[in-house]
């Protein structure tokens, strides 16, 4: 399937625009950018509405049949300077629907408007709220995130075990971005079969981190790159990624990471699929049973039936 609703001719596009002369302004890609979440089908019997927690914009998404009890707080990627909860809310939705859950997606802010740490302020306030102001107990949460949002899953932990907050039950980084000095050897060895970042015109990675972080705060800091993190007392995690994108080393260290630190950590690679390739649910069926497999996974962490 090479059609608009293809994730690989999307991604194909988007590398492509990288070749431009003049280049796009951030404006012009942050409008192709926004059609992200054309490639994921509609769930069906899902309902969705827009509200705000701990401060934050956040879209709920509530399957009909989900017990309200139970919660999947939905961190959406995008290198930090795109996504939505607009791009990702059918792909968080199709998790939710197959868990049996709902799902809240937070709207943090973007890159270069905001830097590093206004995200995850945002997406840990939105996660207290979801203790102090809805009473949701902290075993019938689940974090889950793609790319930066499977990065910021981790940082999100981090800065509530921090601050002395209960922990989730669980964890589902999809295709995380766990390592911002970018150290990883898939980074070159998989430039060519990713289809996104890779191929003859990389694109500038490092340009992302720099508009994300401040001069003073380095890519090697743990709250930014949680692969360097302490991840002793997370809760358990099941981790995703495609086996032909450049991030496939943040996903395969995170889950060494995990297991020294004495972490219940599953690592789920599909070979020669992309980066976030779960953003195809409903239109193929590799994303499909990858959405099943890690709902199958989280529903006993939730104690709902398997």
């Amino acid at each position: 399937m090479d059609d608009i609703y293809s994730l690989n001719a999307f991604y194909r596009r988007s590398n492509a625009l990288g070749e431009l002369d003049p280049p796009l302004t951030l404006e012009q890609r942050r409008v192709i950018d926004s059609h992200w979440g054309d490639v994921t089908a509609e769930p069906g019997g899902v309902d969705y509405r827009e509200r705000e927690l701990g401060g934050v914009p956040v879209l709920w998404a509530e399957p009909a049949a989900a017990a309200v009890d139970r919660v999947l707080l939905c961190i959406h990627g995008g290198g930090y300077v795109g996504g939505s909860i607009h791009t990702h809310r059918k792909l968080y939705a199709h998790l939710a629907k197959a868990v049996g859950a709902r799902a809240v997606l937070p709207a943090y802010s973007h890159t270069p408007e905001r830097q590093y740490p206004t995200q995850l302020d945002e997406v840990t306030a939105v996660y207290r709220a979801l203790l102090d102001e809805t009473g949701t107990r902290p075993e019938h949460i689940a974090i889950t995130g793609d790319s930066a949002g499977g990065g910021l899953t981790l940082s999100l932990v981090l800065r509530a075990r921090a601050a002395g907050l209960a922990l989730p039950a669980a964890l589902v980084p999809i295709s995380p971005w766990t390592d911002l000095t970018q150290s990883g050897e898939s980074i070159r060895r998989n430039r060519a079969t990713d289809l996104l970042f890779g191929g003859d015109k990389e694109m500038d990675i490092d340009g992302l981190v720099w508009m994300l972080l401040l001069p003073t705060v380095s890519p090697a800091d743990p709250l930014v790159s949680p692969l360097f993190a302490d991840l002793t007392g997370f809760p358990p995690m099941y981790i995703q990624a495609g086996g032909g994108e450049m991030l496939l080393d943040d996903a395969v260290r995170l889950e060494q990471a995990a297991r020294k630190h004495g972490v219940d950590a599953t690592l789920d690679v599909e070979p020669g699929e992309q980066h976030t390739f779960q953003m195809s649910a409903g239109r193929t069926a590799v994303a499909d049973a990858a959405i099943a497999r890690a709902a199958a996974w989280l529903r006993p962490k939730l104690g709902l039936c398997a």
